[in-house]
């Protein structure tokens, strides 16, 4: 009921011409998202919802991650409307790919400490990519200036979801080619594939890798072969734990991680956890710009701005701005 509720809904804005959607990587004047959005509206919006992160965040720093990877998802899916933060049967965050999905608290608190200054006024779309950016502040990463003005969806599908996210055994062409359908460059993919430089895997998602890889490999060729072998030992092949985690970053891997450039010498170094990471640097196509992002300044520069066009991608600049960012307004 509640799914029919949210598509119910959706119909009828979208055919009263309330949600307008719009793909693209431009920067300045990009139908209605700019930067200082709600410096007129609620001043202090972005400045309340940074004090609501840094207070989750204190509480487990591990959801950091969970919260610049929710922004991904979100914007892959419908776009970057908070159709990821719907709670209901078959919505995006029921949906396997996002079943290791958290965070969702932090966004709830900050949620709640804008609607007690402005009531109304900030979407869950905005606030989600706010979070995102000092979220990763928070893991020591470079701020960047988060353009505001996005309103929420109403539609949240799992089915969406499953189809739309990138899977871990993607190789460089999909990825290209997803990235492409949204209005993001190669380059932009390999930049946003740094975020897993705070990421963790799980053995499900990379055994085939270690095991059986194909007709002439028992074990990818692709991953150095001491590597290879503590995988092993960590996901044996037919008795390993799901719930184990894996740190992406196998030079810094701290429990919650630090932002950093090091994502980019594992892959150099054959150590990237899926294949959709250790192909960007073994395909010449994108192994130029991996190799160029090993400089640390150049690649926290890079990401600011490639994040900057992922919160563009699939923005709705006309329709609701939720009162609980969980649930669709039905009035």
């Amino acid at each position: 009921m509640a799914q029919f509720r949210i598509i119910l809904l959706a119909t009828i804005l979208m055919f009263s011409g309330v949600v307008a959607d719009a793909y693209g990587p431009g920067d300045n004047g990009y139908v209605g998202l700019k930067d200082d959005y709600y410096g007129s509206s609620c001043k202090d919006a972005e400045t309340v919802i940074k004090k609501a992160v840094q207070t989750e965040l204190a509480k487990n720093l591990k959801h950091a991650a969970g919260v610049l990877r929710m922004h991904f998802h979100d914007c892959f899916v419908e776009g970057c409307d908070a159709s990821v933060l719907l709670d209901g049967p078959d919505t995006e965050k029921t949906a396997l790919v996002n079943e290791k999905l958290a965070g969702y608290e932090v966004i709830d608190a900050a949620k709640a400490a804008v609607e007690a200054i402005c009531p109304g006024v900030v979407s869950c779309a905005d606030i989600l990519a706010y979070a995102a950016r000092d979220s990763t502040v928070e893991l020591n990463g470079t701020a960047w200036a988060v353009q505001g003005g996005r309103k929420d969806g109403t539609i949240s599908l799992a089915s969406r979801a499953e189809a739309e996210l990138p899977p871990p055994e993607f190789q460089v062409s999909q990825l290209i080619d997803s990235f492409a359908r949204r209005g993001l460059s190669a380059k932009q993919m390999v930049v946003l594939s740094g975020s897993h430089t705070v990421g963790v895997g799980h053995c499900d998602k990379f055994v085939s890798r270690l095991y059986n890889f194909n007709s002439t490999f028992f074990t990818d060729p692709s991953i150095d072969p001491a590597y290879a072998t503590e995988l092993k030992n960590i996901c044996p092949q037919h008795t390993f734990n799901t719930t184990i985690e894996v740190f992406m970053d196998v030079i810094t891997p701290t429990s919650a991680g630090v932002f950093e450039a090091n994502y980019y010498k594992t892959l150099q170094e054959h150590k990237g956890l899926f294949t959709s990471d250790q192909s960007l640097f073994d395909d010449t196509r994108t192994k130029a710009t991996v190799t160029s992002l090993l400089n640390n300044e150049r690649f926290q520069k890079e990401f600011g701005k490639a994040m900057r066009a992922m919160g563009r991608v699939g923005v709705k600049t006309k329709g609701q701005i939720r009162t609980n960012c969980r649930v669709v307004n039905t009035y």
